[in-house]
């Protein structure tokens, strides 16, 4: 498992939003969501200098919408969505949350237990968590990661 360091201001994501009361699945079916009405934020999303999407990004924080882990890890709120203007309004049937700035370590999603094995890391080397733990999508390679917080800025 290969960690990065990394830092990110923080930035916009317009998605479509669900929570874990909304039931076993409830994930894969925002995707599903966000992905067939993709066309009614494309003007907003971030690019690149090559018209490349910014990113995609599996955003989560607690009930309280204070961008902190899951209760015990299992219960909170998720946005599937694309990094956006922070200008941009969202539309009907979408939802804005804006994502703060953090110090993340970053890993590549390699499989189902790569949560597990950087959350065991983490406590291994007394590594706090500062946030919800963010999932992003490179557009332009399609690699998944994840973005571990440890300092909130």
């Amino acid at each position: 498992m290969k960690i990065e360091k990394a830092y990110k201001d923080s930035f916009t994501v317009i998605g479509k939003e669900g929570s874990t009361r909304d039931g076993d699945g409830f994930i894969q079916r925002l995707w599903q969501d966000a992905n067939a009405h993709f066309g009614e934020i494309a003007d907003l999303a971030k690019r690149d200098g090559s018209g490349n999407l910014a990113g995609i990004w599996g955003a989560m924080t607690d009930f309280s919408r204070s961008f902190k882990p899951w209760d015990d890890f299992n219960r909170g709120l998720y946005l599937a969505g694309a990094e956006c203007r922070d200008d941009a309004e969202a539309p009907e049937g979408w939802v804005k949350w804006v994502l703060p700035a953090y110090d993340y370590l970053v890993v590549e999603r390699e499989g189902p237990d790569t949560f597990s094995e950087m959350w065991q890391y983490m406590k291994e080397h007394g590594i706090p968590l500062a946030g919800a733990v963010y999932d992003y999508t490179c557009p332009t390679t399609g690699k998944d990661y994840m973005y571990f917080p440890v300092q909130k800025r």
